[in-house]
């Protein structure tokens, strides 16, 4: 008997292994282990859940802490929702349009988004009418969007809109909202009254003439110290001028190629030390 138990070990030995087998094992030791890593990990995590809602429920101080965290604003969401693109040998147009979702404000949302629409398909039709007008040389439109400030309080988002015939120009607008209160802010809602345009002015003035002082290089059309003036002389912003606010909290002006300066300029911002307009704020919650 025990002389043949010993031969079917024998055969049971030479028999071949199949090279997939390894393989397979592996493949169900993996899946074992991982089952049992995973089903750890839950536990701990779990655990380490339980703990923390026990600390704050047993800790006033801790409960406190959290209560004290500011409030985040939403996470804002911007993507390209529609492009316009067209090329041949002497035109050419890339369009690309913003779209904003994830606001709790779904009716801003929507304007937006319906604004953006409207100013993409508005600038395409442009180019097509300017395309078939211009009898020779070349012409193109690029258009799309910068985020300039995302931080909990604040977003603000830039459309820019280049157009090239010979020469270029650049105009630039801008929309800066209220992340927490979820509302468009203009410069009115920022100020008690309109004396924030002399301010405003008065100081985006003063930066001008330093610039120039500081860099011969630079330009802009500005009052010259001895009185000087042109019909492109700078005199003031619009109540509803262009504008954001940046991830500091200042306030940003800006102004589109050629506006106050000779083209090689370039789009000119400027930003607006809060010292010069605190008492002319009607609160610091934006501008601080």
């Amino acid at each position: 008997m025990d002389h043949k138990l010993e031969e079917l070990k024998m055969q049971y030995a030479q028999i071949p292994i199949p090279e997939e087998l390894d393989s397979v094992v592996s493949r169900a030791l993996n899946q074992q282990t991982r089952r049992r890593v995973r089903a750890r990990w839950i536990s701990a995590a779990s655990a380490a859940v339980l703990l923390l809602v026990i600390g704050i429920n047993v800790s006033a101080s801790a409960a406190q802490a959290f209560a004290a965290l500011p409030v985040v604003g939403p996470l804002i969401k911007v993507l390209t929702i529609r492009e316009y693109i067209m090329k041949d040998d002497r035109h050419h147009a890339d369009i690309q349009v913003p779209g904003i979702s994830n606001l709790d404000n779904k009716g801003l949302e929507l304007g937006l988004n319906e604004k953006y629409l409207a100013e993409g398909k508005a600038l395409y039709e442009q180019f097509e009418k300017d395309m078939k007008a211009a009898q020779q040389g070349h012409f193109g439109v690029d258009a799309g969007y910068i985020v300039k400030t995302d931080t909990d309080e604040i977003f603000a988002i830039a459309r820019y809109v280049v157009t090239s015939a010979g020469s270029s120009s650049e105009e630039r607008k801008y929309d800066t909202i209220d992340k927490k209160h979820q509302i468009l802010l203009t410069l009115p809602l920022l100020f008690k009254d309109d004396r924030y345009i002399e301010a405003i002015s008065r100081n985006i003035t003063e930066q001008m003439r330093q610039r120039m002082t500081a860099d011969p290089g630079k330009t802009y059309w500005v009052e010259t110290k001895d009185g000087g003036v042109s019909a492109e002389t700078f005199k003031r912003i619009r109540p509803d001028h262009n504008f954001y606010i940046n991830a500091d909290g200042q306030l940003v002006i800006s102004f589109n190629k050629y506006e106050v300066a000779p083209g090689y300029m370039g789009v000119q911002e400027f930003i607006i030390p809060t010292e010069a307009i605190a008492d002319l704020l009607l609160s610091r919650n934006y501008v601080k």
